[in-house]
């Protein structure tokens, strides 16, 4: 049964057969939508002019969000990516990431296409596929460290850079912690301590730590791991990281 988003979409099109034209699917492919799905949201609505926040209300609200909040949201985010990237979501996770919402900006939709994927992932599965991109057997399809996107080799000068950066700023490795510091998810838990004032630092150190370590490289990270050929939930994960790092970038390269 169609739920009222879908059915307002095709009526506004013109029926079922003009809607999968509009947005260039077949027919038969949105004969089976039961409502509109995450990742055809954004086509719909430029296609029919029902507002996303009409076609899907479980996925897409305006949030209430101020000035003062600006950076604990950015931490949350930063907070997010690192534990998605430490470890892969155990199924209590995933069941919060299905309850994410989004707004119609490209961060909520990309929120919004997270949440659709943790409802249709299973713990084992995105464990498998945890394994596949970055352990692997020898290596995983990915390499998430600084040093190998810019050197091509892990354990390099830029680690080095960044291990001194982060001593003049009184960061220390945890005690056990296998991975270098480097690692895409060990940069986004630090962003998001210094984003929270959990991690006291100079005002500017935020930016000069962005702009050192993680804007020469990570971008390119979140864009392979879109693209990556074992990444099915990652895939999400990486579409998100890529639209905030964006959207860090272009924060930072505004005026002080």
């Amino acid at each position: 049964m169609r739920d009222m988003g879908l059915s307002e979409a095709i009526r506004a099109a013109g029926g079922v057969r003009a809607l999968a034209e509009k947005i260039g699917i077949s027919q038969p492919s949105v004969s089976n939508w039961a409502r509109v799905p995450a990742e055809r949201v954004a086509a719909v609505e430029a296609a029919t002019g029902i507002s996303r926040a009409a076609l899907r209300p479980d996925l897409f609200a305006q949030p209430d969000v101020t000035r003062d909040d600006v950076d604990d949201v950015r931490a949350q985010e930063y907070a997010l990516l690192s534990a998605l990237l430490a470890r892969a979501p155990d199924g209590e996770l995933l069941r919060r990431l299905a309850s994410l919402r989004g707004d119609a900006s490209p961060l909520g939709l990309a929120h919004a296409a997270l949440a659709e994927a943790a409802k249709a992932a299973r713990a084992d599965a995105v464990e498998r596929e945890f394994f596949n991109l970055f352990i692997g057997i020898g290596r995983g399809e990915l390499m998430p460290y600084g040093s190998y996107y810019l050197t091509g080799f892990v354990y390099e000068r830029p680690l080095a850079r960044l291990r001194g950066d982060l001593a003049a700023l009184g960061i220390e490795s945890v005690e056990g912690e296998a991975e270098p510091e480097d690692h895409a998810a060990t940069l986004c838990e630090i962003m998001a301590g210094l984003a929270s004032g959990r991690l006291e630092a100079p005002k500017d150190a935020e930016r000069a730590l962005f702009e050192r370590h993680l804007a020469p490289w990570i971008g390119r990270f979140f864009t392979d791991l879109e693209r990556a050929e074992e990444a099915d939930f990652y895939r999400r994960v990486g579409t998100l990281g890529r639209v905030f790092i964006d959207i860090e970038a272009e924060a930072f390269a505004l005026p002080i």
